[in-house]
């Protein structure tokens, strides 16, 4: 499947980006493999919210509306974490 866009009551302007060669360009879909996951990170494949209607705090949590090629959407809860927040390193 693909995950073609993705919506969210925090923005009206979510665009998926991914990172090549230490450059970030916008994509209009995510490959998802059979079976498989997509995986987002920062400095690879990820989400970028534009024009925030509110500013989220670091513990709430952001909803999204995550829209396939051939799948029904699926709404997930983000937990917000702070800016510098690394995951790879944890």
């Amino acid at each position: 499947d693909k995950l073609t866009s993705v919506t969210s009551p925090l923005s009206d302007d979510v665009t998926l980006h991914e990172t090549k060669n230490q450059k970030m360009q916008m994509v209009k879909a995510f490959d998802i493999p059979a079976n498989g996951e997509l995986k987002l990170s920062r400095g690879g494949n990820h989400l970028m919210f534009m024009e925030l209607k509110k500013q989220p705090k670091q513990g709430e949590k952001v909803s999204v509306e995550l829209h396939f090629e051939k799948a029904d959407p699926i709404t997930v809860e983000l937990p917000v974490e702070a800016t510098n927040h690394n995951p790879q390193q944890h």
